[in-house]
């Protein structure tokens, strides 16, 4: 249950860091966003290394570098897709390939997880697809490009998950660490290679504050949880973060959720019911 737990937890802090990475990307370049938020929660990491020690192997080190390439590439087109369009429309699709590299990785990688924690896996797969859709069953008020680019991110966010889920339980919170090691020198790379300047007014850097330090905090929850439980139930509970930045769309863009988006976070509720079974 612990595992299920975490990965929640984890789920409505990536939520709520991608809806404030998205507002800042509203005001500013994505790419400035993500690696200003990335090193405003550097002080975070330390203390999560300092309050969880491990001994890593080389392995570990080596998966987190890995994985925060990947979360890098991920993060930077979700916000430039956040910025463009609805965020209750963007963030799901961005979740559904998220959720699917995962489980089909984490069915090769680990034992098989149990009919009823898969059920809601798959299930937690169903309400990301639903929540996306539109009242006739179409992604409407979307650009086509905007899709591309949030299926493009869920990609790489599964990626991610499942090259963190790797890293093994003693190896505390350093391939965190490893992870935010290796995004912010990609960022630094492609903010330098493109021109792109890191200063941020203090409104955009108060939202790219909040992205930065939950995005940190969601990757410990969610390394805790994937070294307890199985990948492919995880990350798909993981990936039902678009729940929380759909809500905070409705509350404070005052975005319109449509009935078939309520009835796709029902499922979410489901599915994370099985999978805790």
């Amino acid at each position: 249950m612990l595992p299920i737990v975490l990965a929640t937890v984890a789920a409505v802090a990536f939520g709520i860091a991608d809806f404030s990475g998205g507002k800042a990307s509203r005001r500013a370049n994505p790419i400035a966003v993500t690696v200003v938020s990335q090193l405003l929660s550097v002080p975070l990491l330390v203390v999560l290394v300092m309050a969880v020690p491990g001994t890593p192997t080389v392995g570990d080190i080596a998966w987190g570098l890995l994985a925060g390439v990947a979360g890098a590439g991920g993060v930077m087109l979700l916000y430039r897709a956040l910025a463009g369009g609805m965020m209750a429309v963007v963030a799901p699709v961005t979740a559904i390939t998220a959720a699917v590299v995962p489980i089909i990785a984490g069915l090769f990688t680990a034992s098989f997880p149990g009919a009823l924690a898969l059920t809601g896996a798959g299930l937690a797969v169903l309400a990301i697809a639903l929540v996306s859709l539109g009242e006739s069953g179409e992604r409407t008020g979307v650009p086509s490009r905007l899709v591309g680019l949030a299926l493009a991110a869920g990609a790489l966010f599964g990626v991610f998950f499942t090259l963190l889920g790797q890293a093994d339980e003693s190896a505390g919170m350093w391939p965190v660490a490893a992870v935010r090691a290796s995004s912010i020198a990609v960022g630094l790379a492609l903010a330098a290679g493109t021109g792109v300047r890191l200063r941020l007014e203090r409104r955009v850097l108060g939202w790219a504050a909040v992205a930065g330090l939950l995005d940190s905090a969601a990757n410990g929850l969610f390394l805790a949880a994937a070294a307890r439980g199985h990948l492919s139930v995880i990350a798909a509970i993981a990936a039902l973060y678009p729940a929380s930045t759909v809500l905070l769309a409705l509350a404070v863009d005052r975005e319109r959720l449509r009935p078939v988006q309520v009835a796709g976070l029902g499922f979410a509720a489901g599915a994370l019911v099985l999978a805790s079974l």
